[in-house]
């Protein structure tokens, strides 16, 4: 069921994203606009497209998340394969379960090692360019 589910939601988002769709929408309202006087815009006419719109949101809605969910998962699944087989910490892989607190306390060690990435960059720099000025 669910690689049934997969296949039809990603079909269904590759579908809803193609700009000949968005035109097939437009169009639809477009010719909903003007059936509007000949229906003397009525509380039915109104409520064709209250309830197409409304039932197709909800529906797109869950394809979207599941759509979501899934290359998130993907995308997850490549960056913990590339932080296992490269020098990077482990403790890196499965971040996204942690909590708030968590996540922000590993960011800010992370912004203070690239801090001092870039002071010792800058000094190899500086020292770099004092050399080349002796040397002259």
């Amino acid at each position: 069921m669910d690689h049934i589910f997969a296949k039809f939601a990603n079909a269904t988002a590759h579908l809803t994203g193609h700009p000949m769709t968005f035109l097939a929408c437009v169009t639809a309202v477009l010719l909903w606009a003007i059936a509007g006087p000949f229906f003397g815009f009525s509380e039915t006419w109104q409520l064709v497209i209250n309830t197409g719109t409304t039932i197709i949101t909800f529906l797109m809605v869950f394809l979207i998340q599941n759509t979501q969910n899934r290359d998130s998962a993907a995308l997850q699944t490549k960056l913990d394969e590339i932080i296992r087989s490269s020098d990077a910490e482990d403790q890196f892989m499965g971040i996204e379960t942690m909590t708030d607190k968590e996540l922000e306390a590993l960011h800010k060690r992370c912004e203070q090692a690239a801090r001092r990435s870039k002071m010792m960059l800058e000094k190899t720099h500086t020292e770099r360019n004092a050399r080349q000025s002796r040397r002259k």
